[in-house]
């Protein structure tokens, strides 16, 4: 019988998630793993996460590979895969509660800090930017806010004429950038903590008619941002690639049962895809290279 491994993500309307997914699928496909999926119908809903994690431990996988819907809410039900001795890889953002063989993932308020800075750098480190944040409960969202933060103070020429919640979604982005549109005509530039916000941003602007847009930056590196980098209308993404996180944290979780000892933090490395270097990431997921399991620990 192959090894069966449980697969949780937050939702089926963020592309960075579906990278995930696929990047676990191809792992496991080359190693002779079979996964399963869990992803709530409602993007990152608490109790219906809590319910298919019930129902995963109902089905006995050998292992999970997880990311949480919010970072405390589930934790109470996060711990019952200690008690029924299902280890558990971590991939994305961090959870807080019960045992965990590895997390997987990239620091997040580096990554911020060095997108902000490059497009401060577009800038010619003058003029306003309005800033959409992530889900309030998500630590990615706040470590990128963070690394924000850190450029806007090395940075005093830099006003932010405004901060949004997009909650990492790109219908809620391009609402709250609707509603607010009246404020933020003649902007600058856009710093968005995901690449989900800033199409939405752009699907905003285009029902507005704004023909001359800001400068506008994302994070994830997904390839309809890819696209629109490529035809001018983005600046540029830093790729926390969760692709690469689903593909590594499966391979730790197999390693895991293998036997092998694995290291209880892999951090991937990010950098900013622009104009420059989109063509390297403009093929799809199932089409982009993984990352090599050993590469990846040399680099550690």
């Amino acid at each position: 019988m192959p090894r069966r491994i449980a697969v949780f993500t937050k939702n089926r309307v963020n592309p960075g998630y579906q990278g995930a997914r696929i990047g676990a699928d191809r792992t496991a496909a080359r190693l002779g793993v079979v996964t399963s999926h869990y992803v709530p119908v409602r993007p990152d809903d608490v109790d219906e996460q809590i319910a298919l994690i019930e129902r995963a431990i109902g089905t006995r996988p050998d292992a999970v590979l997880f990311t949480p819907v919010h970072e405390t809410a589930v934790n109470d039900a996060i711990v019952k895969f200690d008690a029924a001795h299902i280890p558990l890889v971590n991939i994305v953002a961090r959870t807080t509660a019960g045992r965990r063989v590895c997390f997987v993932g990239s620091d997040d308020e580096a990554l911020g800090l060095d997108l902000a800075r490059y497009l401060f750098g577009a800038m010619s480190e003058r003029g306003d930017v309005v800033i959409v944040e992530g889900a309030a409960a998500s630590p990615t969202s706040r470590a990128r806010l963070a690394g924000f933060q850190q450029a806007l103070a090395q940075n005093p020429g830099i006003s932010v004429r405004m901060s949004l919640r997009g909650d990492y979604r790109r219908d809620i982005a391009r609402q709250a950038w609707l509603e607010a549109a009246d404020r933020l005509d003649g902007v600058d530039a856009v710093l968005c903590a995901n690449d989900h916000m800033a199409l939405g941003v752009l699907d905003a602007m285009a029902e507005r008619g704004i023909e001359r847009l800001p400068l506008i930056a994302g994070v994830n590196a997904t390839p309809d941002a890819i696209g629109a980098i490529g035809s001018g209308r983005m600046l540029a993404s830093a790729n926390f690639d969760a692709m690469a996180m689903g593909a590594i944290g499966m391979e730790a979780a197999i390693r895991h049962l293998d036997g092998e000892r694995v290291p209880s933090e892999i951090i991937l490395p990010v950098q900013i895809v622009d104009r420059r270097n989109c063509a390297d990431w403009s093929r799809p997921f199932e089409e982009r290279l993984c990352p090599a399991w050993d590469a990846v620990i040399a680099r550690r």
